[in-house]
C-alpha cells in the first residue's frame, strides 16, 4: 500500500502543526516528506510532558509526523541552507509553515526557491496570509483561526464566555487546505510542467469555516447573531438531554417535512394542528417554548429508547458524545478512522486516521513519527555528501 502520492518528495521545514499537519497527510498518502529541523528539534516535540508526565509519547505530535524522515541541521548557518537548497532541488514540494521574513532571510522565500527548481510547488501555510500590515505576525490556530475570524464568536451564546478551543482543530483544518492546494498544483504540474506557490492561512481557513456567517454578512449587510439552544430558528435542529443523562441532537434541518415524525415519536400529535407550531415560521416564533415541551417529554426516558423510538418513526438523530465516547462507536472504526501505525518497538498502536480514501492507491502509515535527526546521515549520504563531510559537519554542530 503506497498512495496516491508515492514518488513525490515534499521537504517540508515548519514547526508545531499547522504545516507539518499539511506533511502529515501528503506522508500517510505516501510521499516522502523529509522534515527539516533546527538542532533542538520542531518545538512541538517537547509537549510530551503534558501527557501523564512520559516524554517519550506525544499522540499529537505522532498523529501529524508519522511516516516521515528527519533531518536536524543548523539551517540558520550559510553550511545548513546549503544543505536545504540542495534539499530542493530534488523535491517536488516545498513546505513551509514559518513566518514569511525568516523564510526570506534564509534565502528559503518562494523567489528564491523557484530559480533553482522552477518546478517546484511551494506550499506557504502562514497565520493572516502572504500580504497585509499583519503578513509576519506572530500565530497560532487559537487566535488567528478560533480568536481572529470570528470561529470562537459564532459559538458563543450572547453575555457567556467563549468555549475554549482544543488543540490543533483551525490547524488541522487548514493542513488539510494546504493539502489539497499542493495536490491541485501538482496536477497542474503535470499538465504544464509548471510549479507555483500555493498558500494557505488559518485566517482564511477560519472564515471560511464560518463562511455561512460571512456570506450573509456580505450579501445582506446583517451582523452575527449566536444562537442558543432557546433561540435557534429551529427547534428540531438542536440538542435534548434524556433522562440519563445522554444527549443527542434532532436533524430536521427540513422542518415542515420532519415535524411529523417527531411528533409522532413524542406523543404529541395535537402539536400538528397548533397553530403555534403549524409551519417552520410559526416554530421559530415559538423556539423557546416548544424546546422547552419537547426537552421536559425527553427527559422522560434513557437515550436508548429514544433511538429506537426515532428508528421507528423515521426521525433523524445523532448521539453528542465525547471524543473518548466516538472512538468506541461502531460506526467510527467500520468508517476506517482508526488506522494501525508500526511503532519503534515493534507491534502497531492505533492511531487516528487521515480523512480521506483511495479505492486504487490505498494507504497506510509507514512508521511512526521520527526521533529528532533520525535520518541525518541517510539523507546526507542520498545528496551525495561523503560520510568525511558528513562528520565534520556533525563536528562543528552543523547538523546533530
Amino acid at each position: 500500500m503506497t498512495g496516491p502520492m508515492d514518488g513525490i518528495r515534499v521537504i517540508e521545514v515548519g514547526a508545531w502543526v499547522a504545516g507539518p499537519a499539511a506533511g502529515g497527510i501528503l506522508a500517510d498518502w505516501g510521499a516522502d516528506v523529509i522534515k527539516v529541523e533546527p538542532l533542538a528539534g520542531d518545538p512541538f516535540r517537547g509537549l510530551g510532558w503534558f501527557f501523564d508526565g512520559d516524554d517519550d509519547i506525544n499522540p499529537p505530535f505522532e498523529l501529524d509526523n508519522r511516516s516521515k524522515r528527519s533531518i536536524a541541521i543548523d539551517f540558520r548557518s550559510p553550511e545548513g541552507q546549503k544543505v536545504v537548497l540542495d534539499l530542493v532541488r530534488g523535491a517536488d514540494v516545498f513546505l513551509s509553515n514559518l513566518r514569511i521574513g525568516a523564510l526570506e532571510r534564509a534565502g528559503f522565500d518562494y523567489e528564491s526557491l523557484r530559480q533553482i527548481r522552477p518546478e517546484l510547488i511551494y506550499a506557504a501555510v502562514t497565520g493572516y496570509g502572504l500580504s497585509g500590515p499583519d503578513r509576519d505576525r506572530a500565530a497560532y490556530d487559537v487566535g488567528a483561526f478560533w480568536s481572529r475570524a470570528g470561529v470562537g464568536a459564532a459559538i458563543t451564546a450572547q453575555g457567556q464566555d467563549p468555549p475554549m478551543q482544543r488543540g490543533g482543530m483551525g490547524d488541522h483544518m487548514t493542513g488539510m487546505a494546504a493539502a489539497m492546494g499542493i495536490s491541485a498544483a501538482l496536477f497542474h504540474r503535470e499538465r504544464t510542467g509548471q510549479g507555483q506557490l500555493v498558500s494557505a492561512s488559518l485566517l482564511r481557513l477560519g472564515l471560511y469555516m464560518v463562511g455561512w456567517d460571512a456570506n450573509i454578512n456580505l450579501r445582506l449587510n446583517q451582523p452575527t447573531v449566536p444562537q442558543s439552544r432557546t433561540t435557534v430558528p429551529n427547534p428540531l435542529i438542536n440538542v435534548y438531554t434524556a433522562s440519563d443523562g445522554r444527549r443527542f441532537w434532532l436533524l430536521g434541518l427540513e422542518g415542515d417535512r420532519h415535524f411529523p415524525g417527531v411528533c409522532e415519536a413524542l406523543q404529541r400529535t395535537e402539536w400538528l394542528t397548533d397553530p403555534r407550531f403549524a409551519d417552520i415560521a410559526a416554530r421559530a416564533n415559538n423556539t423557546a417554548e416548544l424546546v422547552g415541551l419537547i426537552s421536559e417529554i425527553v427527559a422522560g426516558r434513557p437515550a436508548i429508547e429514544w433511538y429506537e423510538i426515532f428508528d421507528q418513526q423515521g426521525v433523524w438523530w445523532s448521539p453528542f458524545q465525547h471524543t473518548h465516547e466516538a472512538l468506541e462507536d461502531p460506526q467510527v472504526r467500520a468508517s476506517g478512522a482508526i488506522v494501525e501505525t508500526p511503532v519503534a518497538e515493534g507491534g502497531t498502536a492505533e492511531m487516528v486516521a487521515t480523512p480521506v480514501d483511495f479505492s486504487e492507491t490505498t494507504w497506510a502509515p509507514r512508521d511512526m513519527s521520527p526521533e529528532l535527526g533520525q535520518h541525518t546521515e541517510l539523507i546526507l549520504m542520498e545528496l551525495g555528501r561523503e560520510w568525511e563531510e558528513i562528520a565534520a559537519l556533525k563536528e562543528r554542530g552543523i547538523i546533530n
